[in-house]
Formats: structure tokens, sequence, C-alpha cells
């Protein structure tokens, strides 16, 4: 059986103090020693990450994390590690005990309630005693779920996993969809796949797997098809397809080719949707207009590939976005994980579709970027707008396109 890409999972981070068993709950959860466990405090130095399939949630990744009250200087290094997993989890599990309880995990609680993530309280060491009904009502009265178990023993561990499907947000469970809802059972898509030096040899590339598999869960069909070959493509058809999907380098042939009556679209601007939050990042592309000479942008990769000539984030969106502002712009990068903490200095960050993350961890860059006052979009909404496309880009999205057609009344009257 395939195994689901990280990004499909749902994470769940698993907080706490040193040594109140984070990592025997991680182990007891998915029965295997995946964690390393020991009396000492500190012994996990890094995020662990387990994958499996926790049904009927799915398949879910757990992340067993460093203990977020460690000292000294390498300490300091295992805490901010553990702090990035919060932009990264859908699910938060603060472990403690039976006996601890203080502001500490107060704190953490504020924390995750500040990221909008869903909490479970767990008391490990339930074989040695229980908590207080006072704490037990506090968090009942906070609507915080909580459940004590034995990590030891197994005790408690068939209700954590029932308490962890019961705090799973219900989008998590209805998963949501790609492109399936913009087609229909028995209409058809056509997928513009360029195959050229930047298309892994033998294979696809994962947005296009993922549109795939989704648009036949969908009960659609699927037509697939190189740039050269859309053309005969509509011509073996008997009726125009529902959906046209492009890889976003090849807008402007695709754009040619397909009747105006046809919507059509990109991978890229679906993952927008998918995995972030289409109508802010169509407002970061709005940002475009306003760039001058000497602002400096910012282009963020969540994968770390290693880049090719005429790669699309380090040559082909710098040349479009260059030739359409018209000057010369400050254009940075990064990759991974790694993103500034200090945004300021940006007047737009431009996001790769984040197809390797999951929507939580794409979601919190969204909302640092507007706590920042810093306007995001995404590779395939920045080269639309770019091309002067991207209102044929946005047909399938009434909503988006109703943001960016407001945008241009708005520029007309002043």
């Amino acid at each position: 059986m395939l195994k689901a890409p990280r990004s499909m999972r749902v994470h769940i981070g698993i907080f706490g103090r040193r040594n109140v068993g984070k990592s025997s709950l991680l182990n007891a959860i998915t029965r295997q020693s995946v964690a390393i466990v020991s009396e000492f405090a500190g012994t996990t130095t890094d995020p662990v990450e387990k994958p499996m399939e926790l049904l009927p949630l799915g398949p879910v990744l757990f992340i067993d994390t460093a203990g977020i009250d460690d000292e000294g200087a390498l300490g300091k290094l295992r805490m901010e590690k553990t702090r990035q997993v919060f932009d990264r989890t859908d699910i938060g599990v603060l472990a403690t005990d039976f006996s601890t309880w203080s502001d500490f995990e107060e704190r953490v609680i504020e924390e995750l309630g500040a990221h909008g993530i869903p909490i479970l309280v767990v008391f490990n060491k339930c074989d040695l005693g229980a908590p207080g009904p006072l704490l037990l009502k506090g968090l009942s009265d906070r609507k915080i779920r909580t459940v004590c178990v034995s990590a030891l023993s197994g005790e408690g561990i068939a209700s954590l996993r029932q308490a962890l499907l019961d705090t799973a947000p219900g989008e998590f469970i209805e998963n949501p969809v790609i492109a399936g809802d913009l087609v229909g059972p028995g209409e058809v898509a056509i997928l513009v796949i360029p195959i050229d030096k930047e298309a892994p040899k033998g294979r696809l590339i994962l947005p296009q797997v993922q549109t795939i598999r989704d648009l036949l869960d969908s009960d659609a069909i699927c037509m697939m098809v190189k740039e050269r070959e859309l053309r005969r493509a509509f011509e073996k058809l008997n009726g125009p397809p529902k959906l046209v999907i492009t890889d976003s380098q090849a807008f402007l042939k695709v754009a040619a080719d397909t009747p105006d009556g046809v919507p059509m679209t990109s991978f890229s601007i679906l993952l927008a949707r998918f995995k972030g939050d289409l109508p802010t990042q169509v407002e970061g592309a709005l940002a475009v207009e306003k760039l001058r000479a000497g602002d400096r942008v910012l282009i963020a990769e969540a994968c770390t590939h290693h880049p090719i000539a005429e790669d699309i984030g380090r040559v082909k969106i710098p040349r479009w976005l260059t030739q359409y502002v018209g000057a010369k712009l400050e254009i940075d990068h990064c990759q991974g994980h790694d993103f500034p903490s200090d945004l300021s200095p940006y007047k737009l960050i431009i996001h790769c579709g984040a197809c390797m993350w999951n929507r939580r961890e794409m979601l919190s860059r969204i909302l640092h970027c507007r706590q920042a006052g810093v306007a995001i979009t995404n590779y395939g909404l920045v080269i639309a707008y770019s091309l002067g496309i991207i209102e044929r880009a946005l047909a399938p999205f009434p909503a988006a396109l109703e943001i960016y057609r407001k945008s241009q009344l708005a520029g007309s009257e002043n």
C-alpha cells in the first residue's frame, strides 16, 4: 500500500515539561518504541516524528517534542525547535502527570489557543494518582478535553485514541477537495503537464498526482496532455471540458489555446485554496501593483530541492515580476521551515504551493505575514498577475475573482 505523504497527514504535536512521559505516550499510542525513553529529564533533544494510521481519522503524523522547560544554551535551541512545531500542529496534546500543573502548563495552553489549535490534555502516570477535581472541572469549563492514562501499563490508551478523534476538527475527517468540486462526476478535466527540465524523470510531481487522485475520487474524467497537444485534445472531445488545469509556467500558451468559455486555472492556484487561504493570497498578488524599484521581495519554498537552470522560483518568477514592475527588485529566497522572524523589510512574500506541507503550517505562515502587515501570495497567482491573465485564472473561484474585480474598480476610481 502506498504511504500517504506527510502533507496529507493530520499532525499531532505532543508538548509538555521534561520527564512527564511524552515519549512513553508516543510509544504506547503507536505500539512501537519510536521515541527514546529514559528516567533522565531531557532525553528527547529534537522533534521525533512517527507516521501511522489512526482510524477513522486516517493517516496522522505524531511529533514528539523536546521538553519546553529545557535549560542552558543547548536547551534553548531545543526549545526553539519545539516552538516551530506549533506552526505545523493540527491537534495539540499537552502531556503532564497527576501532580503537576502550574503557570507553565497554562502558557502552553495559551500558545496552542493563540494558534487556533484544538487541545487535548493528557494526565500520564495515572497508576500513581489522579489529578484534582477542581483542575479537571476548570479545564472542562474551558471546553478542553482531558484523559488520564498510564503509558507504563497501557491503562487509558484506548480512551486517548478516542479523545484524539473527538478533538480533531471536522475538516480533517471530511477531507477537503482540490478540484473535484469544480468538475463533478462524469465531467472532463484536462490537465496540462509540461515535460521539461524541471519535470522529474519517469514520474509526475506531487501536486499533479494529488489532483489526479482527487478528481478520480470525485468520479471525474481526467485527460492529461502536454501543452503542445492541448488544441488537439479539444478536437478529440465531443463537448467542452469542465475545467482546464495547467502548470503555471505554461499559462500563456494554455490560455491562448483554451476557448474563452472554458474555465482555466493552475495546479498552484488550486493548492492556494487547498493548502492555504485563497482570498488572502489573491489580495497578496494585488500588492505586485505597488512594487517599486529597490523593494525587497521574499520567495519562499517549502521543499529544499536543488535548483536547476530556468528554476521557477529563482529565475522565471523574478524575471516575470521584474518585467511587470519595470524596475529592479531586491529578491531573497528561503527554503524548508526556515522563515524570517522579522518580515518588516519585505513588501511581498511569494510562496510555493506548499504541496509538501500540511494546511496548518501554511496557514500559520500566512497568519505570521498578516500579523506583520506584509502581503503574501503564491507562485501561480503572482505568475498569472504578472502575465496579465489573473482574472481568467480566477474564473473558477467566484469569491476570489470578486476580490480582484473590486480592486480593479477601486483602482479605476482613484
